[in-house]
């Protein structure tokens, strides 16, 4: 298949086989091969609710946005309704992990005028669930401050009363007054009743950060809202891989920003995660709906800025005259895509040179799938075309082993430019954290390595520094959203990240008396959601500015920031718009 109506991977995915997804890392994302369904996120106008039924499935979400799931037979036939105006599959999202709130300043205006601690604010942590039975989400008396749970990996049991939020076709939603009920019980009796579990604890840390309140530690380690209520989506993980999908996160926005005006709170929502597959311009399906997500009801998103600045997997530069790129594969690697974006009015000739020396001519001016064989490696490349909403172009290489393993070693991707406009071309692997470590570029560039969704231009995109050291984070994603592509100019919404926070052995309690140390970006971000639930605590519910969210938030946090030590000018594409966080 190659419809213009479908992005170029699910166009790719359509044309491979079975057997071709399943050795893939990314073909098969979103698709079911025992039902041979698949799961799809639209762009559409008018009304696809008129299709949902038993063989297809629609939920609508807001500002014309749909999660579909069709069979792999009716796909052709759904594109061609005129409500349907862009499709895309499901990518993986993968945790942004590697001393805090002192380093950030949110301490002075917690612990005196004007005494802010997110009290008649919501926090919504969208990760891998919450120990809801810590002290840390829990009030004075024992009750649960989760407003609302809803966990996307559990399967509905409508006997039980166990069922997803109305409106939406996976997991189970549990309400207050349950989580309080269950808190009165013990053991597989509590399991029972609400069973839920953060099994890598990773969103549990995160909410301990933006929300927690210290009570399992005396108040020792409270986090920067211990006072805001809280809303938690433990995003779904289909499947053996464990990872969750672009499409919960999408089902999870969407319920969170409804909860919000449902409950006539303003709501800060913290995203820890995200993946490499993109032009990273902010024109995704996911990023644009995110963007239209941010005007709806009162909120502020935060997302990570992601961990791959030091990981070698991304590389970029212009090809004036022939370039050559080298990307090392290490042994025993199963699967390797490589995307390649550049200017669609740049023609470059790529020839692919195999770690045995093996040479073979991309042809680049088709449009389509094209199938190499080079060594024992099979080639699935993809050459696109611009999309409705990007003016930039995908060649997409996916490297699929004819036996076990890819061919390792060095192979090298030979770019002579036929015709030049601006010759800019940005090569990204996927995330580091499905890679071994030996897989990476001879000669990375480490700008333009924040993880999407923080590429989206209405969220704060979150970087990380040292705070013992005071000093930037070399993991941390970084780079000026279109660096180079606009000749040095740089736009104000395209400064990313827009600020870094305390991100390198974050001390947090591990619910049992003990501590623990996180890093990553991840463990950024619930910084700047708190501080940001802070702000609205200040503006909305206090009453001295109504308008205090969203964008407004982001232009506060950047002027309050202080600079990092040894960054002298601003913006910069390592620490981004001003330097570090302050809550002042």
């Amino acid at each position: 298949m190659n419809s213009q109506k479908l992005e170029n991977l699910l166009n790719l995915a359509l044309d491979s086989s079975a057997e071709e997804r399943g050795k893939s890392l990314d073909l098969d994302t979103g698709y079911d091969a025992e039902e041979e369904r698949w799961e799809l996120i639209v762009k559409y106008n008018g009304n696809l609710r008129r299709l949902d039924g038993s063989v297809i499935g629609i939920e609508e979400l807001i500002a014309g946005y749909a999660i579909v799931t069709i069979p792999q037979n009716l796909i052709e036939s759904f594109i061609e309704l005129e409500e349907v105006e862009y499709v895309e599959m499901p990518k993986r999202l993968y945790f942004s992990v590697q001393r805090g709130k002192e380093a950030s300043c949110i301490l002075p205006v917690t612990v005196r005028e004007p005494y802010l601690s997110g009290s008649g604010t919501l926090v919504a942590i969208l990760d891998s669930g919450i120990d809801y039975s810590r002290m840390d989400f829990r009030n004075k008396d024992g009750s649960t401050r989760i407003k609302y749970l809803w966990d996307q990996s559990l399967s509905p049991e409508e006997g039980s009363g166990m069922r997803p939020p109305e409106g939406y076709r996976i997991g189970v939603e549990f309400h207050q007054e349950q989580i309080d009920e269950a808190l009165q019980t013990e053991g597989e009796e509590r399991f029972r009743q609400i069973p839920s579990r953060d099994v890598t604890g990773h969103g549990t840390a995160v909410a301990e950060i933006a929300a927690g309140n210290g009570m399992s530690s005396g108040g020792k380690y409270a986090g920067v809202a211990p006072q805001a209520d809280l809303i938690v989506v433990k995003l779904g993980n289909p499947g053996q891989e464990s990872f969750p999908r672009t499409t919960e996160l999408m089902r999870a926005l969407d319920y969170v920003i409804k909860k919000s005006v449902e409950l006539a709170k303003p709501v800060a929502i913290n995203l820890s995660f995200g993946n490499t597959y993109g032009s990273h311009d902010g024109t995704s399906l996911l990023e644009r709906f995110i963007d239209n997500v941010s005007e709806i009801g009162q909120n502020v998103i935060s997302v990570g800025s992601g961990n791959e600045g030091a990981a070698g997997g991304h590389t970029a530069g212009a090809a004036r005259d022939a370039v050559r790129v080298e990307l090392a594969v290490a042994p025993y690697e199963r699967s390797v895509n490589v995307q390649l974006w550049k200017e669609y009015a740049d023609i470059f000739r790529i020839t692919l040179i195999s770690p045995g020396g093996e040479r073979q001519i991309v042809e680049t001016q088709r449009r389509g799938t094209i199938r190499l064989a080079m060594e024992q490696t099979e080639l699935l490349i993809y050459i696109g075309e611009p999309a409705p909403y990007s003016v930039n172009q995908e060649i997409y290489f996916d490297f699929i082993p004819k036996q076990n393993y890819i061919d390792s070693g060095v192979w090298t991707f030979l770019l002579e430019p036929l015709k030049v406009v601006t010759g800019n071309y940005y090569f990204y692997l996927p995330s580091s954290v499905v890679l071994n470590s030996g897989t990476r570029f001879f000669s990375p560039t480490p700008e333009v390595t924040f993880t999407i969704p923080s590429t989206s231009r209405r969220v704060i995109t979150v970087g990380a520094y040292h705070a013992v050291y005071d000093s930037y984070a070399d993991f941390s994603g970084r780079g000026y959203l279109l660096e180079n592509r606009m000749e040095g100019l740089v736009a104000n919404e395209s400064v990313k990240p827009d600020l870094v926070a305390p991100g390198v052995g974050i001390v947090i309690s591990d619910g049992y008396g003990g501590t623990q140390e996180v890093t990553g970006t991840s463990f950024a971000a619930p910084f700047v959601t708190g501080a940001a639930a802070l702000m609205m605590e200040w503006g909305i519910v206090k009453g001295n500015d109504p308008y205090l969210y969203g964008e407004k938030v982001k232009a506060y946090l950047r002027r309050g920031a202080r600079p990092l030590r040894g960054e002298d000018v601003y913006p910069n594409a390592r620490v981004g718009a001003y330097g570090n966080i302050v809550s002042s």
